[in-house]
């Protein structure tokens, strides 16, 4: 479910008063392919809900170039949210999720293995927030990236 960014605190408080806990990720998920449902699927492990921090347009054309999003955020919140192991969706605009993470401080936050506490652009964070972290290992080939090369070659 798509929920705005400005409800995204009050609703890990209600989770947290509950006794349950959050895990949150963040990226593009611009075509969605087996390594970002493998990823899901894992983070969705670490705790009772999962919230994806999702790029914006804007976002993902500052991070990516002028040729990304392939698909609109509408889109790509839609397709996420019909996930099983995906119970919110928040859009960003910025590159990185570390003011929204420093708002809703979630239990856990989930991010690809090619990054360590000592790469991680969140690591602050983290730290400050006491925020569990745990990276997760890609599938090998699969990318967003060797997608589109794919496309592009046949």
């Amino acid at each position: 479910m798509l929920i705005r960014r400005n409800e995204v605190r009050e609703l890990v408080d209600s989770i947290h008063k509950s006794g349950k806990t959050v895990v949150a990720t963040n990226g593009c998920f611009d075509i969605l392919h087996v390594g970002h449902v493998r990823y899901l699927e894992k983070t969705k492990s670490f705790a009772d809900y999962s919230i994806v921090l999702l790029n914006s347009d804007k976002s993902v054309r500052s991070i990516k170039g002028p040729t990304r999003p392939i698909n609109c955020e509408q889109d790509r919140a839609e397709i996420l949210s019909a996930l099983r192991c995906v119970d919110y969706v928040v859009l960003f605009d910025e590159d990185s999720p570390k003011q929204l993470l420093d708002e809703m401080k979630p239990d856990v936050y989930t991010k690809g293995a090619d990054y360590t506490m000592e790469t991680l652009p969140e690591a602050d964070i983290m730290r400050k927030n006491n925020i569990k972290v745990e990276f997760i290992e890609f599938v090998q080939g699969k990318s967003t990236t060797n997608t589109i090369s794919k496309m592009r070659n046949n």
